[in-house]
């Protein structure tokens, strides 16, 4: 057990790194390891059940289900820094670790908070974690190996607390319950003066005094102070308007399945969210925040909370503090995506048309043009280019599922051998491109989940869950029954040298991207990557289809002679502007010119 901040530190004794020079550190130039704490290493087993007594259903720890806490923590993370640095990680991001509502759900459908979206206390770590402490002991020993650490917040809801007094939680309009009227058109006045959530002001806002407009709402008494600001305790605060389909107004305005959805319209709010997010920065020093259900969120919240966190970290010492928001969508098309830059201004948004875009080409047998023509499309972003290589790249998370099991599903039957060579190829495609490449703790182990949310949150430390136990994991004889640390597998080995290369190589971390060769089928998409000083051409070649393939690819008429960084390259080119090569079925090559 590691219960003190000595024996904690203890843990950590890397050669420290200046945390002036990690902080200097664009965001593009990380390599991030998205990791849920509750799932990678139990360091102290006194806090499994937080703090609480009683039964599962009131401390929310059961090792044996996959939807309860099952007992990883700050101390063990704060352990294995070792195996993180190994794998050439240089920024962790990890699920939402503040206090949360212990367990939740309708009468036998009940599962716990240890995922971290269900916060009832913004200022504090969830016990099952650890302590704030022990936050800040993770965050300084982080930092020495320099690496970087990025909070996952949530501003647009909190745990569900808040109830109606009918029991009935369909989403009821503004137009069919309009804010001046109680239950409906025909009720008694309420809000008298209150001119709609559009007008922005506090003075509007003070109007508002009322929450009763399309349920009368309640507030259980044994949970009447559970939040923390107190603020959030008050109903007025939130939209209680019942569940969200997730389609049109209700997106914005609706429950995100229960959880009560803040009214992040009232100036009372954006400036209650930006004090509590500005004190994670200013007392533990974090470099960045993972943004969750951002398109659930009015653009104008955002147009006032990212600028307060720039300056804020800005004035902490931290020049390179990251955001990026979560804006869900499975297209690789990325005018969606790229909207949230725009008109919510986010200085980045988590890359789900390059997500897509790499699924269907090595799951789907899709043309290489389609990851060709996402990328043409980062002009679209605010920044053009510039800002697409900040964006956080991933393949598989964990809400959609791991990409081994996205392969899976989409290649029925196909064999471990094949399934390992398509998620090697994926790494090498997502570590090489441009973007902030993000690794899915427990990837670089052959992790194969059952499907999406919490079938793909297997733990790494040896697990009692029946149904992570019996997966098939590729590249070992391993399961998830055993602890799976292994600095020897084959996809550990592959991103370590992939990491590390990249953050050695100024052209993975800032060098411009030029398209060179796509297919209107499985086969051939190259790219080229520049350093930023000398212009020196990174050649990278990709072959997504099950066949051998060989040909001519263009390069710059001043590269002429190539050193293989990883694969087989041609050591000359066949002539100025034209380089040969021959890749085996899906597989890569990395060519550097001399």
């Amino acid at each position: 057990m590691f219960r003190t901040l000595a024996a904690l530190l203890s843990l950590t004794a890397a050669p420290v790194l200046a945390q002036d020079e990690v902080r200097q550190r664009g965001p593009e130039e990380e390599v991030i390891y998205f990791v849920l704490p509750d799932r990678f290493e139990n360091g102290d087993t006194s806090n499994d059940r937080g703090g609480l007594s009683g039964g599962k259903l009131d401390h929310g720890f059961d090792p044996t289900h996959r939807g309860f806490y099952n007992g990883g923590d700050l101390a063990g993370l704060t352990k294995r820094l070792d195996y993180l640095e190994g794998l050439g990680i240089t920024a962790i991001w990890f699920a939402p670790i503040f206090k949360n509502k212990p367990v939740q759900g309708d009468t036998g459908q009940e599962s716990a908070g240890y995922h971290g979206y269900w916060v009832t206390d913004f200022t504090s770590i969830d016990p099952h974690f650890g302590t704030n402490e022990e936050f800040k002991a993770f965050v300084d020993a982080a930092h020495a190996r320099g690496m970087k650490v990025y909070m996952d917040i949530i501003t647009n809801h909190t745990a569900d607390v808040i109830q109606t007094k009918s029991g009935e939680y369909a989403y009821r309009s503004i137009a069919d319950y309009p804010y001046t009227t109680r239950g409906g058109p025909d009720g008694a006045p309420i809000n008298e003066g209150f001119e709609g959530d559009q007008v922005m002001t506090a003075d509007n806002f003070a109007k508002l005094t009322n929450p009763n407009w399309a349920y009368e709402v309640v507030v259980p008494e044994a949970e009447k102070n559970v939040k923390v600001p107190a603020w959030l305790n008050d109903p007025i605060y939130y939209h209680n308007r019942g569940n969200s389909d997730f389609f049109g107004e209700d997106s914005l305005y609706g429950d995100f399945a229960g959880l009560d959805d803040l009214m992040t319209e009232n100036p009372l709010v954006v400036g209650g969210m930006i004090e509590i997010f500005k004190g994670w920065i200013e007392k533990y020093g974090v470099d960045g925040f993972r943004i969750d259900t951002a398109r659930h969120v009015n653009p104008e919240f955002w147009q006032y909370f990212a600028p307060a966190m720039t300056v804020t970290a800005e004035a902490a010492g931290i020049p390179n503090f990251t955001q990026f928001g979560e804006v869900f969508r499975d297209d690789s098309n990325p005018g969606y995506i790229a909207m949230f830059t725009r008109r919510d201004r986010f200085p980045a948004v988590l890359d789900f048309a390059f997500q897509q875009s790499v699924r269907e080409l090595l799951g789907q047998d899709a043309p290489t043009a389609v990851i060709a023509r996402m990328f043409e499309m980062d002009a679209l972003y605010a920044g053009g280019h510039q800002m697409a290589k900040t964006l956080p790249t991933f393949l598989g998370n964990h809400d959609m599922g791991r990409f081994s099991t996205l392969i899976k599903a989409d290649r029925p039957g196909i064999s471990q051998d094949e399934l390992l060579q398509r998620v090697l190829l994926g790494h090498a495609m997502m570590l090489t491109l441009r973007g902030a490449p993000t690794i899915y703790y427990g990837d670089e182990q052959g992790f194969v989940g059952d499907g999406h949310d919490q079938m793909a949150r297997e733990n790494m430390f040896a697990s009692r869950v029946d149904e992570y136990n019996d997966n098939d994991l590729i590249g070992t004889d391993a399961t998830t029954a055993d602890e799976n640390f292994d600095t020897a597998h084959p996809i550990y080995r592959e991103i370590a040298m992939l990491a590390n290369m990249r953050t050695s190589t100024p052209a993975f971390t800032k060098g411009d991207q030029v398209t060179r060769a796509y297919k209107d089928k499985p086969g051939l998409f190259a790219a080229s990557r520049f350093d930023p000083v000398t212009g020196k051409e990174i050649v990278l070649l990709f072959n997504t289809s099950t066949e051998a393939i060989s040909g001519n690819v263009l390069v710059e008429t001043r590269s002429m002679e190539f050193n293989a960084l990883a694969g087989h390259c041609s050591p000359q080119a066949s002539a100025p502007g034209s380089l040969a090569y021959a890749l085996a079925p899906l597989s890569y090559a990395v060519c550097e010119a001399k």
